[in-house]
């Protein structure tokens, strides 16, 4: 069976503490588990002070056989960065501007930015499948929406990772490649009905917001609304018409990272669970795992995880 395991960020320490809880251990340098297989959701780099080690271990187990991974939106964000633009000699996939060089540097400073490293990595985080869809359940980074995964189709591979020519596609604003990679990998967005709009912690004005695409019932903007605490009192109570949210068909478990929940860990509903608990979280986190044993509906009991505690002067504080 297999052991899922959330966005890490860099925090190789608790990767390790977590790995050992779940009797996994290092032989020959990769950790290896008699009867079980991982399977990491992504964000493997950005934030955290072992980003190369985390990468390393990760690759290293994928590699020989003891865990299977998919794509986060930060190992998409790794490649573009590095990938020139064939439109424009002058920029890359991913701008160099100030907001998106605050989110990369401490990976680009840690790897040593093109270095023989650091384009090893890169090169592996292209073999990563966008999703698995297994006879048992299914994992994506951020959202299971059938019309993106269908859209994204024309992108892929056998294997459903991006064909070399997607990434520029994928890259474009506005392009249906785009369109399905934002959402499998950062999210499901829809649009406010005007005027409304909210603020992000930069004070931008946004009209699109982040929805819990995984809730199903008759809802509001509001009631899905993923915006800053203080903002939520601008989204409407209007109710959402169904079209505009994928739902989910409950046929097997899905399993997601990317949302940085808090608490203790818990399934958001009988058939999906986010596993991305803010293990970089600038107070302390979780780096969570669920322990998946074919179950078709999942449990509390399931989850499993090790906390990293508030240290003031950690790389997340300082990184505020």
């Amino acid at each position: 069976m297999y052991d899922l395991i959330g966005d890490i960020h860099g925090y190789a320490s608790e990767l390790k503490a977590l790995l050992a809880k779940m009797d996994y251990r290092e032989v020959d340098g990769v950790w290896r588990h008699p009867e079980r297989q991982i399977i990491f959701l992504g964000d493997f780099v950005d934030r955290g002070p072992e980003q190369v080690e985390t990468v390393q271990i990760a690759k290293a187990m994928v590699e020989r056989g003891s865990a299977l991974a998919v794509m986060g939106n930060h190992e998409y964000n790794a490649v573009a960065w590095a990938t020139p633009d064939p439109e424009n000699s002058n920029e890359y996939l991913r701008r160099h501007n100030d907001k998106n060089l605050n989110q990369h540097q401490q990976f680009l400073e840690q790897v040593g930015e093109g270095s023989e490293l650091h384009l090893s990595f890169l090169e592996w985080f292209k073999t990563l499948p966008l999703f698995l869809d297994k006879p048992k359940f299914r994992v994506v980074h951020a959202c299971w929406s059938p019309r993106h995964l269908e859209q994204a189709s024309s992108y892929l591979d056998e294997n459903n990772c991006l064909l070399p020519d997607s990434w520029a596609k994928a890259s474009r604003e506005g392009s249906e490649a785009y369109d399905a990679i934002e959402t499998l990998l950062k999210g499901l967005e829809i649009r406010l009905p005007d005027p409304h709009f909210f603020l992000d912690k930069a004070n931008h004005p946004h009209h699109d917001m982040r929805t819990k695409w995984w809730l199903t019932e008759a809802l509001t903007y509001r009631d899905l609304a993923m915006v800053p605490g203080e903002e939520i009192e601008k989204i409407p109570h209007i109710p959402v018409e169904a079209h505009l949210l994928p739902g989910y068909d409950g046929e097997k478990p899905v399993f997601v990272g990317h949302y940085w929940m808090m608490g203790e860990p818990v399934p958001l509903n009988e058939h999906i669970a986010c596993l991305g608990y803010s293990v970089a979280g600038e107070h302390g986190g979780k780096l969570c795992a669920y322990r998946f044993n074919g179950e078709s509906s999942l449990r509390p009991e399931g989850f499993m995880w090790v906390d990293r505690p508030y240290l003031e002067g950690h790389p997340a504080v300082r990184n505020r």
